[in-house]
C-alpha cells in the first residue's frame, strides 16, 4: 500500500506541477495518447493543477472512439445474421454506427452478449452451435489475449468460433498524426500497457523523424506529472520512461510472438483521422477460416452525424465543451458520438470531471 500511495500522493503531485510550470517557458501544449491516461488526468484534476502554463491535449487514445462508423456497421451486420452470437467488451454496446449500435441490434432480436475475456467467447462456442464471433477491439494491450484465444480455437478445433478484428496499432496512428502540417504539440505523453507489450524503441522515429519528445507514463497521479515533468525538462527530444516498472525497451517478447503468429498488419480507417497504412490487425491467411470479417455483409450507406465533432476531438482540435451538442443533446446516457460512449473517451471524461456539464 506505501507503494501505491507514493503514486498518488498529493504532495508530490502539486510539488512536480509546480516544477513543470516553471519550465514550461509560457506555454507547452501535451498530447497524452491513452483513454486510460485521459480518465485518470481529469479525474485527478491534473489538467487544472498545470494551468495556464501547460496544456494536457486528448488525442486518439481511446480504441473504442476511433472505431469507424463502417466497422461498427459491419459488426451490427454480422450480429444480425440469423445463426450468429456476437460477443463484446461492455463499451462496444452503445457505439453509433450509420443505423443504431448493437443495443439496437439486440432490441431489434440480435443474439449479443457482453463478455469480460475472448476465452468468454471461446466458452460460449463451445456450448452452442451457433456461429460465435468475439468483436476483438483495441490497441497492443488487448491483441496477444486475442490472439492467443484463436490459437487456443485453433488448437481444441472449435470450429464455430470467430473474431471480428477491429484491432488498431498506435505507432503508425502517431506517425500520421505527427505528418499532418498543422499538427503542433511539445511532446507526447505516451500510453503505459501499449508500451508494456510493444516496448520503447518503436517510438524511437518520434523524436528522430519529428523533433517530438516523449515520455512513457504509468496511471497514477504521480506517474502522470513526472512523465509531464520529464517532457519539460528535457533538453533534445529523446524518449524516456518513467514507467520502468513495467516498460523495457524491447516489450514483451512472448507477446509480441503470439501476436505475429495470428495477426499481419493491414490499412485501416480511423475515425478522426483516415486510412493509416499498417495500423490495424487481420488474422493471417492460414487463419482465414476463422476471420468474421472475410464474411459477404450488407452495409448501409454511411451517414454523417449531423454537429458531432467526435473526429476534431481526437485529433486535439478542440476540447469537447467546443462540441455544440456536449452535455445537451449528449450525455453519457444518450450518447449521439463515440468519444461520449466509452468510459475512456475524451468526452466522457470532460462530462465527469470537468465540470463544464453543469
Amino acid at each position: 500500500m506505501k507503494y501505491v500511495d507514493e503514486f498518488r500522493s498529493p504532495g508530490v503531485v502539486k510539488a512536480l506541477a509546480e516544477k513543470t510550470k516553471r519550465l514550461s517557458g509560457g506555454h507547452a501544449s501535451y498530447m497524452e495518447v491513452c483513454g486510460t491516461h485521459t480518465m485518470a488526468i481529469s479525474r485527478s484534476g491534473l489538467r487544472e493543477l498545470l494551468a495556464p502554463e501547460v496544456e494536457l491535449i486528448s488525442g486518439p487514445g481511446c480504441p473504442v472512439c476511433v472505431t469507424s462508423d463502417r466497422d461498427i456497421d459491419r459488426a451490427i451486420a454480422i450480429a444480425s445474421l440469423p445463426d450468429v452470437t456476437m460477443t463484446t467488451f461492455g463499451d462496444m454496446m452503445k457505439v453509433p454506427g450509420s443505423e443504431g449500435s448493437l443495443a439496437d441490434a439486440q432490441a431489434r432480436g440480435a443474439d449479443v452478449r457482453v463478455v469480460y475475456s475472448p476465452l468468454d467467447s471461446l466458452q460460449v462456442a463451445g456450448e452452442t452451435d451457433r456461429r460465435v464471433v468475439f468483436l476483438g477491439v483495441g490497441f497492443e494491450t488487448t491483441a496477444p489475449t486475442v490472439a492467443a484465444t484463436i490459437l487456443q480455437a485453433a488448437a481444441q478445433n472449435v470450429d464455430n468460433f470467430y473474431v471480428l478484428s477491429l484491432h488498431k496499432l498506435v505507432p503508425p496512428a502517431l506517425r500520421a498524426l505527427a505528418s499532418q502540417d498543422d499538427f503542433r504539440i511539445d511532446g507526447f505523453l505516451l500510453p503505459g500497457h501499449v508500451s508494456a507489450i510493444i516496448g520503447s524503441d518503436v517510438y524511437n522515429f518520434l523524436p528522430e523523424e519529428y523533433g517530438i519528445p516523449c515520455a512513457i507514463a504509468g496511471f497514477e497521479p504521480a506517474d502522470i506529472m513526472e512523465a509531464v515533468y520529464l517532457l519539460a525538462v528535457m533538453e533534445k527530444p529523446e524518449v524516456r520512461t518513467e514507467y520502468a516498472r513495467a516498460v523495457r525497451p524491447g516489450g514483451n517478447p512472448k507477446a509480441l510472438l503470439v501476436m505475429r503468429r495470428v495477426f499481419e498488419p493491414v490499412d485501416v480507417e480511423w475515425r478522426g483521422l483516415f486510412t493509416i497504412p499498417g495500423s490495424g490487425l487481420a488474422l493471417r491467411p492460414e487463419l482465414s477460416s476463422m476471420d468474421a470479417g472475410k464474411w459477404e455483409v450488407e452495409l448501409p450507406e454511411p451517414k454523417p452525424r449531423a454537429a458531432c465533432r467526435c473526429g476534431d476531438i481526437l485529433l486535439g482540435r478542440i476540447k469537447p465543451f467546443d462540441c455544440p451538442l456536449f452535455a445537451g443533446a449528449c450525455t453519457p446516457d444518450e450518447p449521439v458520438g463515440p468519444c461520449m460512449v466509452s468510459s475512456e473517451g475524451t468526452c466522457a471524461s470532460y462530462y465527469l470531471y470537468s465540470g463544464e456539464a453543469d
